[in-house]
């Protein structure tokens, strides 16, 4: 009897003991400590010289979240455990500062936001009478604060260069930008007011982050892709709607029509094809 006692003293001061009860909570959720992808380095890009680009043009895409190819891009809209969506590691890093933010309206990279035009951009702050709970119930203003919601970014804009290098005598594509579309939506009404650029980031710079940003595989759960294998294998999907020209128009400047624009975008895209395997013919 004794002996129960003191077992019964032993499991109810375990119980009541918050110590141990972190311990217990300290658990893995799986068959193994992942260690692979929280530290992977990003793969330097080859030494190139001026001299051995041959051929060489700039595009730029729109990568649409809603294509059922880019859902692991666009979810989760909540972060869960070790996954975030790719707008969620853009927006952190920028708060953070580890990223730097550039004005929407140019893709040069030569004018940076502050961090109070940031903010702006992340959060929306208002005023609105509301009653009083204590008499005489007068209305109060009242100031309101929405903190930034990555589901309303569905489209990301791409800037990138396609060259052929002689050197190795491959085409090749490498990314310099990145540009993040919000959905402007009236926040009395709830109607949608078009696309809103929110800043530029340069690719090179933003590699380093994506490196570690685990995104889901359908296909095997012990085989997590990366952010940067994302854009380094180009596992997405995308349509050009500006290719270089001396005009410094979009696609959509000179066809009116939908169905022109992806029909031209992909003739630009056609373009390249042809040309890398003519490079090739003897």
């Amino acid at each position: 009897m004794k002996k129960f006692a003191v077992i019964l003293i032993v499991a109810v001061g375990s119980i009541l003991d918050p110590s141990s009860y972190l311990c217990a909570q300290n658990v893995l959720d799986g068959v193994y400590v992942k260690e692979h992808y929280p530290t992977r380095k990003v793969i330097p890009y080859t030494h190139l010289r001026e001299a051995d680009v041959m051929w060489a043009t700039r595009i730029w895409r729109k990568l649409d979240l809603r294509e059922k190819i880019n859902h692991p891009l666009y979810y989760p809209t909540e972060a869960i455990k070790n996954r975030r969506s790719l707008t969620q590691v853009i927006v952190e890093a920028v708060r953070e500062g580890s990223l730097t933010a550039y004005d929407p309206l140019g893709d040069e990279f030569r004018m940076t936001l502050t961090k109070a035009e940031i903010e702006r951009k992340l959060s929306f702050v208002d005023t609105q009478y509301i009653e009083s709970p204590d008499p005489p119930y007068d209305l109060q203003m009242t100031v309101i604060q929405e903190d930034f919601d990555p589901s309303t970014v569905k489209e990301f804009r791409l800037k990138e260069d396609w060259f052929f290098d002689r050197q190795k005598s491959i085409m090749d594509v490498r990314i310099i930008g990145i540009q993040p579309v919000q959905d402007n939506i009236d926040r009395t009404t709830g109607e949608f007011r078009g696309k809103e650029p929110m800043f530029w980031v340069y690719f090179p710079e933003a590699r380093n982050i994506f490196a570690s940003a685990e995104v889901f595989n359908r296909q095997n759960d012990a085989e997590r892709r990366t952010l940067e294998d994302i854009f380094w294998k180009r596992m997405f999907g995308s349509f050009i709607y500006k290719e270089k020209n001396v005009y410094d128009r979009q696609i959509s400047d000179y066809m009116l029509n939908g169905i022109d624009q992806l029909l031209e975008a992909e003739k630009i895209k056609e373009d390249i094809f042809i040309l890398e395997h003519a490079l090739w013919e003897y």
